[in-house]
């Protein structure tokens, strides 16, 4: 009779479980009902910190939450602002500076338009500007830099194109400007086309460390007073590139920096961001493997966007997790 009534028992559990189970599986689905088919994150050019990140992010978000999407080629954080303002890509990467220009109407891809359709999810890192030159230059300073030297600043319109050759000119550089994607500027420099290369990407930069690989270099740091004369002309940040980053460093390299965000489309679902949102920063080891940079993509460091708004459904996770997104900040 035990055995019979246990049975029983056992067997309204695990009906109602499965019942459970069910609805739950049906609420789920009603819950995607309005996400996007697909998903494109506008990253930069090949052989940067943003096409390695943000190409495996994307590919993170298709896996984990079963929509098909993927990173694109793009010029970089300037232009990732208005193609997801005008909801051409869904997600995107940028920079504080271009985002705060973008939605001032500022952009110099489309001056007087504000792109006010941009909101912030999470921080991803600091983008050090560091030079790089072969050895064989003997430019081992800023100021050994000759006067009319070739330097690549990267993709028209990137955050290193935008800033670096503003900072060189303010600490008396003058040069012939050229443009290009990463691991094409990076052959350059190996073939003699190009003297310097201006970086402003996430460390480690891969095309330098597969100029590393290949030849000798010379990573340049700023000296003290070139930082602080930065510092005080550009909304940019003190940063030590630490010796551990590329094998040519004998110690911590002194540079400037700025702070990334991932950003999306504010009309994406809310529960959408939510679940990308979530899966990004509670699996911080797993961004880890996309980038070692990823190691500050933590909800700590989302004090350092203060120009965009947060996506609802980031706002969501962040409360929900004891993060504060000051008022001002909510879209």
């Amino acid at each position: 009779m035990r055995n019979a009534t246990s049975r029983t028992l056992v067997g309204t559990l695990a009906g109602t479980l499965a019942g459970t189970l069910l609805v739950a599986a049906s609420a789920a689905a009603q819950d995607r009902s309005d996400w996007p088919e697909s998903f494109t994150v506008g990253t930069a050019s090949q052989g940067g910190t943003y096409f390695v990140y943000g190409s495996g992010w994307a590919n993170l978000i298709a896996d984990e939450l079963g929509i098909s999407g993927g990173g694109e080629v793009t010029g970089g954080p300037t232009q990732n602002m208005a193609l997801v303002h005008s909801g051409d890509i869904a997600l995107g990467l940028t920079t504080m500076g271009p985002a705060a220009e973008a939605l001032a109407g500022e952009s110099p891809l489309a001056p007087g338009m504000a792109m006010d359709n941009v909101c912030a999810l999470f921080p991803m890192y600091e983008t050090p500007f560091s030079i790089t030159a072969l050895a064989d230059s003997g430019i081992t300073s800023i100021e050994e830099i000759p006067d009319g030297a070739r330097i690549g600043f990267g993709p028209a319109a990137s955050t290193s194109d935008t800033y670096f050759p503003a900072i060189l000119e303010d600490l008396g550089v003058e040069f012939d400007r050229r443009n290009g994607g990463w691991s094409d500027l990076g052959g350059q420099l190996q073939d003699g086309l190009i003297d310097v290369i201006a970086f402003a990407a996430g460390i480690p930069i891969p095309a330098v460390s597969q100029l590393e690989v290949q030849t000798d270099v010379n990573i340049i740091e700023f000296t003290e007073e070139e930082q602080q004369k930065v510092l005080e002309d550009f909304p940019v940040s003190a940063f030590q590139i630490p010796a551990s980053t590329y094998q040519t460093l004998e110690e911590d390299a002194r540079a400037v920096s700025m702070w990334n965000f991932t950003i999306a489309n504010c009309d994406l679902p809310e529960d959408f961001v939510y679940e990308v949102t979530k899966l990004s920063l509670e699996n911080n080891d797993r961004m880890r493997d996309v980038h070692r940079s990823a190691a500050t993509s933590v909800p700590e460091n989302l004090q350092y966007n203060t120009v965009l708004p947060f996506h609802p459904g980031a706002v969501r996770w962040y409360e929900e997790n004891g993060y504060e997104i000051p008022a001002e900040l909510k879209r």
